[in-house]
């Protein structure tokens, strides 16, 4: 396969000189971009085969040499270069496989508590702070749009956005019920019980992919409040926006500025409309949203959190981790990677299926 790919890119680049693709600039265009994208790959590809050339190298001279300290030399180089085949040969795969567009953009993630009551609540505070320490590590911006909050600290909703390279694309697995089972701060009695909260992660949508009639909007303006009742703002910056034919609502009181809340709530209220649209589509056509991991669905049981027992289970990978704390303190990337590879092995076989 590789060998394909590589005369492939050959041809391509014959092309790029061809006096016939320089005078069509269409065409022109389009065998660059193709020739563009295929770069990165090739690369990948002699830097892989380059490193098992070596590889080899190494296990003949390893067998051959006698000296204890030369061969602890090759053993160690042996290591790194199987680490490194093995690296590139991950980068390779997913470089094969169709990029979904949608997984560059932003996101707007939304939490809400389930069955559990107070608990739930601060269950979800804690899985906002989960990935607000996620999104703290890989250097992305975090901004709360909308949050309802509980006599004692915990979050009945809360709506926020993500913003930074490739966001949707690492938390779109993160959508679906989210189990925690610990002693509640409300449990006299010590036992165990188990709480839940959903989680939605949408793709933020473009201006140009969503267009919004300003004459189907219902927009209300009230006085942003804080925990208590306290007031945050003494004017009526906050911004409730009603979207009359669906019926969908989105309130943003983040910012001091209406005008500011005003453009936050419409870029929820543009990712809520294609994901209806989406759905909508789907049901026309008779088939459901494609998902490797699990069924898509976000009444999907994906995780549970087991306080007593210091684990994490992913249900759709029957993936478990021992490192409770460390994961709620933002260590996702173990579950995310395993999520994303199950997924990439899934897509691979389909390809070589059709």
């Amino acid at each position: 396969m590789y060998e394909e790919i590589k005369e492939k890119f050959k041809k391509l680049e014959e092309q790029l000189q061809d006096p016939k693709i320089l005078s069509n600039q269409e065409k022109y265009i389009a065998v660059a971009q193709e020739y563009k994208e295929l770069k990165e790959l090739v690369s990948l590809i002699e830097k892989y085969e380059n490193a098992t050339k070596e590889l080899e190298n190494v296990r003949s001279m390893l067998e051959e040499e006698n000296d204890e300290e030369m061969r602890e030399f090759l053993k160690e180089e042996q290591e790194r270069l199987e680490q490194e085949i093995e690296n590139l040969d991950k980068e390779i795969k997913l470089a094969l496989v169709p990029r979904d567009p949608e997984d560059e953009k932003n996101a707007i993630v939304e939490i809400r508590a389930g069955t559990g009551g107070e608990e739930a609540a601060l269950f979800a505070r804690d899985l906002f702070r989960m990935y607000s320490k996620y999104a703290e590590k890989k250097g992305w911006k975090i901004s709360v749009t909308d949050l309802h909050e509980t006599p004692l600290g915990g979050y009945k909703e809360i709506i926020f956005l993500i913003e930074g390279k490739g966001v949707y694309g690492r938390l779109k697995y993160e959508s679906g019920v989210h189990r925690v089972q610990r002693i509640p701060v409300t449990e006299t009695g010590g036992r165990i019980h188990t709480s839940s909260a959903s989680v939605v992660v949408l793709p933020e949508a473009e201006e140009q992919e969503i267009e919004i009639n300003p004459e189907e909007l219902k927009i209300e303006t009230f006085r942003a409040s804080g925990p208590g009742g306290q007031h945050v703002n003494v004017t009526d910056s906050a911004v409730r926006i009603t979207h009359i034919p669906t019926g969908i609502v989105v309130a943003c009181q983040d910012e001091r500025s209406q005008h500011k809340n005003r453009a936050k709530a419409l870029r929820i209220l543009r990712a809520r409309l294609q994901d209806l649209h989406r759905k909508e589509h789907e049901r026309e056509i008779g088939s459901k949203r494609k998902s490797y991991i699990g069924t898509g669905d976000r009444s999907e049981k994906i995780r549970t959190y087991n306080f007593p027992q210091n684990r994490v289970t992913d249900h759709r990978i029957n993936l478990t981790i021992y490192n409770l704390e460390g994961i709620l303190d933002g260590d996702l990337d173990e579950i995310l990677d395993k999520l994303q590879e199950v997924e990439l092995e899934k897509k691979l076989k389909e390809a070589a299926t059709n």
